[in-house]
């Protein structure tokens, strides 16, 4: 069985109905969605840390908590999965160099 992402976001969804007393997705949320952005830029800090020192195995499974936290701070503001998706199979129409050229400014 592969597990996806789409996989996470609905284990996200199952947590977010817990009490916050019992499940972290929950705390997290129920904080709001200025915590949850808080949280996921530390993760993000963490994995470019690890990156940068070349550390393969905390590289992983610092990218792992930035996935999570990004899909928690997606929930905190009602965006879906597929909404991300959607955005980024519309910028891989054309060459990356041309589709930021036609992005508004």
């Amino acid at each position: 069985m592969t597990f996806t992402l789409s996989d996470l976001e609905a284990r996200i969804a199952e947590r977010a109905a817990a009490s916050p007393d019992e499940s972290w997705t929950a705390k997290l949320l129920a904080a709001g969605p200025e915590r949850c952005a808080k949280k996921f830029g530390e993760e993000a800090v963490e994995a470019v840390i690890a990156a940068v020192k070349g550390d393969r195995d905390e590289l992983i499974a610092e990218s792992a908590d930035v996935l999570y936290h990004l899909l928690v701070l997606l929930r905190s503001r009602d965006v879906a999965l597929q909404d991300v998706l959607s955005q980024l199979e519309a910028r891989t129409v054309r060459s990356g160099l041309a589709e930021k050229a036609a992005r508004p400014r």
